[in-house]
């Protein structure tokens, strides 16, 4: 019951739980880390599951249950505590060379005050909650879909997770003088949409490739190894916002791999 792999798994739950404490804390700042920690913790269990044989149903069960924390709840309440907060102040307090988490955690707590006495008007943080509910889903399937050995069928939801970390990043750590694009992309109402939109993606039938390298070799991995060049290249490039540019690439990959691997074997 307790091996290697499942110690990752155990510490890719923990992380998800810190990061979740960590937004209701105010250190949105922060609880992105606890996220690519728990990413890190969820390739090594993996990995390591392969490498020494030991793979099996309770590390399967295991892993979706610790996914279901880090890579659904924790980003659905990462996102509500973005999406009740007073954008403006936060980014005047980061030109003062200023953080205040009391001030954040307030604005969430005061907005689940108000919420909970009917007194607020508007309740779009609660479109976060789309990451969960269709990461449930997403997940659940995974468990059961033979078909994603070596390829998924939708988004993953460490892809959909990570692409929702780019927005605390960017308020916390994007370049001042980019605020008002950065003021846009945080809106709650635009937040509201791309919660529904991109978490729904995780359960829609689309095949995308997998970074499974079989062998290392060019032939046979040149859309993994295209990925991670030109995602390196928009790192450099777009910095903090490359993530959700990466996940968005991986998207627009898999639909170019699929179109080219349908044609070939139309022609055969």
């Amino acid at each position: 019951m307790i091996n290697l792999p499942n110690l990752f798994t155990a510490a890719n739950l923990l992380s998800g739980i810190i990061a979740i404490l960590l937004a209701f804390a105010g250190r949105i700042d922060l609880a992105p880390f606890a996220i690519f920690a728990g990413a890190l913790f969820d390739f090594v269990d993996g990995f390591l599951a392969r490498k020494l044989g030991i793979a099996g149903e309770m590390g399967k069960q295991m892993d979706s249950l610790a996914d279901m924390v880090t890579f659904g709840v924790a980003p659905g309440m990462i996102m509500m505590v973005l999406m009740s907060m007073n954008l403006n102040d936060y980014l005047e307090y980061r030109m003062e060379g200023e953080v205040f988490p009391e001030a954040v955690s307030m604005d969430f707590f005061a907005y689940i005050n108000q919420l909970a006495d009917g007194t607020q008007r508007y309740a779009i943080p609660l479109f976060a909650l789309a990451i969960p509910f269709f990461s449930i889903f997403r997940l659940a399937k995974f468990n059961v879909d033979l078909r994603q050995t070596d390829q998924f069928i939708g988004l993953p939801t460490p892809a959909n997770t990570l692409f929702f970390m780019t927005f605390p990043l960017v308020l916390c750590y994007g370049d001042l003088a980019d605020r008002e694009m950065i003021l846009t992309a945080c809106q709650p109402e635009v937040l509201s949409v791309l919660c529904v939109t991109v978490s729904f993606l995780t359960i829609l039938e689309i095949p995308l490739f997998a970074l499974k390298f079989k062998q290392f070799g060019w032939k046979g991995n040149e859309i993994r190894y295209s990925f991670l060049l030109i995602s390196a290249g928009l790192i450099i490039i777009f910095k903090t916002w490359a993530i959700a540019l990466i996940v968005f690439l991986y998207l627009v990959l898999s639909l170019l791999d699929n179109v080219f691997n349908k044609k070939k074997t139309d022609e055969i």
